[in-house]
């Protein structure tokens, strides 16, 4: 891992959204670019921007959607969650919708539910869909 003298911060979003068949679903993209795999859709802040301005940039570019953001879920923070840097995430819960189209850094892009991510995912991103569906089954 490349030594930063300062973490560097990005956010990631949970993107939950309804099929066509009405079951409900997250959104995951899979990366263009190293690391390779499955991830939430997310990036770096840019300078001069807000966290919240980020998420709804970083969706937008990445998934073609508008989202509203909902909340800030957690932040993660591991130096090891990014193998390139050291980076922090904020990530967001948001809602949209429409159709999503893999976009920018995606190069597919798929609703997946709960049970269907049954499979490596990019950086911490399996852990942090643990934490988000492990709250939102104690709270149904």
């Amino acid at each position: 891992m490349k030594k930063n003298k300062c973490p560097i911060p990005t956010v990631d979003i949970i993107i939950e959204i309804t099929r066509k068949n009405g079951q409900e679903g997250i959104i995951l993209i899979k990366r263009k670019n190293p690391p390779h795999g499955w991830a939430l859709p997310g990036g770096f802040v840019d300078v001069g921007e807000s966290l919240e301005e980020a998420a709804v940039r970083e969706a937008k570019e990445e998934t073609s959607l508008d989202i509203k953001l909902k909340n800030q879920f957690h932040t993660y923070s591991d130096p090891k969650r990014d193998p390139r840097k050291h980076t922090i995430s904020t990530v967001y819960v948001a809602t949209a919708q429409g159709r999503p189209r893999a976009q920018d850094d995606a190069l597919d892009i798929r609703i997946f539910t709960q049970e269907e991510i049954n499979f490596p995912l990019a950086f911490d991103h399996k852990k942090i869909l643990a934490d988000y569906f492990n709250q939102i089954n104690e709270y149904y």
